[in-house]
């Protein structure tokens, strides 16, 4: 085949690929599926030419147009959309609430698990301080020694809120991870941790009570607390999600039940951690402010929870995400 017959039966094709891609480059989501099918079948066609090109008419200058046409649409049908668009928006607005009500048992038996044990230590605490002895852990027992003198330890001195903050910011994301990664132990370490922080915010509440500063420690705790202690249930429910994989695999292998569990709980434990930062600052900055009213502490613990749960129980619910992804980077 000649150069001339060659360009005269391909010309045409070679055209409306580049208008496609021209259409495309102000944004993919404006072609329509016709469109889209038709973006492939000409990339499929321009890359059978330029292997034909190559064989027969390498150093023609309609070779190197041919290469640099299929390379341009390579480029924009195989490309990774970044995770600071529409990935991070498909994860944030779809992904993580869909995941988190498909795993919803989970994070109830998570809530369970530290709840019930919070409640128990802190009836028993405001009953009788002296059950704290045998009910908290020992580093927790200077605790009491505060409260007793009706001191609480959460002034945090402004000069250093910041690395307050930053401490909390670690700590509360390690108290996460361990109880995320506990499910690997079949769920043991994963209810412990769960279990063991609910004794001792359940215990260092009924001493507050009891020793008549309960308000001043909850005014201190309502601003980070509802983030924080919901963060601390959804990583514990995706350590028992991972635990329950390997204790009931159902039809497939555990190994196969762990890694399609994980996947799912991972996505929860990433959202997790960006929300402990959140508590953090709240917790290092607003918290500890005495010129702060504690109505607005309130209002902004509250409002934060609430918002949280709208989005995890609302967000992304069938039917309005858009079915049309011509470049999804799958």
């Amino acid at each position: 085949m000649k150069l001339e017959q060659f360009m005269l039966q391909r010309k045409a094709d070679w055209e409306r690929l580049t208008a496609l891609l021209e259409k495309c480059s102000a944004g993919p989501e404006r072609l329509s599926p016709e469109e889209v099918r038709d973006l492939g079948r000409l990339y499929r066609s321009a890359a059978a030419d330029l292997a034909l090109a190559q064989r027969d008419f390498p150093r023609e200058r309609t070779t190197a147009y041919l290469h640099q046409l299929a390379g341009r649409a390579h480029s924009v049908i195989y490309r990774a959309e970044p995770m600071a668009g529409r990935q991070a928006m498909r994860f944030f607005r779809f992904t993580v609430p869909n995941t988190f009500r498909a795993g919803l048992p989970f994070f109830l038996a998570a809530c369970a698990f530290f709840i019930i044990p919070a409640a128990f230590s802190g009836i028993a605490t405001a009953i009788d301080p002296d059950a704290a002895a045998w009910m908290l852990p020992a580093e927790v027992q200077e605790t009491r020694d505060y409260l007793e003198r009706r001191e609480l330890w959460t002034d945090i001195p402004v000069e250093k809120r910041p690395y307050a903050s930053s401490f909390i910011m670690q700590n509360n994301i390690r108290v996460a991870l361990l109880a995320f990664a506990g499910g690997i132990s079949f769920n043991l370490l994963t209810v412990y941790l769960l279990a063991l922080n609910g004794f001792i915010l359940g215990g260092v509440t009924g001493l507050a009570l009891f020793y008549g500063v309960g308000g001043e420690l909850w005014t201190f705790v309502i601003g980070h607390g509802v983030i924080e202690l919901s963060v601390i249930c959804l990583a514990g429910g995706c350590g028992l999600q991972i635990g329950w994989a390997l204790i009931h695999p159902g039809f497939i292998s555990r190994k196969d039940a762990l890694a399609a569990a994980a996947q799912k709980a991972v996505r929860l434990a990433l959202f997790s951690a960006l929300l402990l930062v959140v508590a953090g600052l709240i917790e290092g900055f607003l918290s500890p402010a005495e010129h702060v009213p504690a109505w607005i502490k309130a209002a902004v613990g509250i409002g934060s929870g609430a918002v949280l749960y709208a989005y995890l129980f609302l967000a992304g619910r069938p039917g309005r995400q858009s079915s049309r992804r011509p470049f999804s980077s799958k």
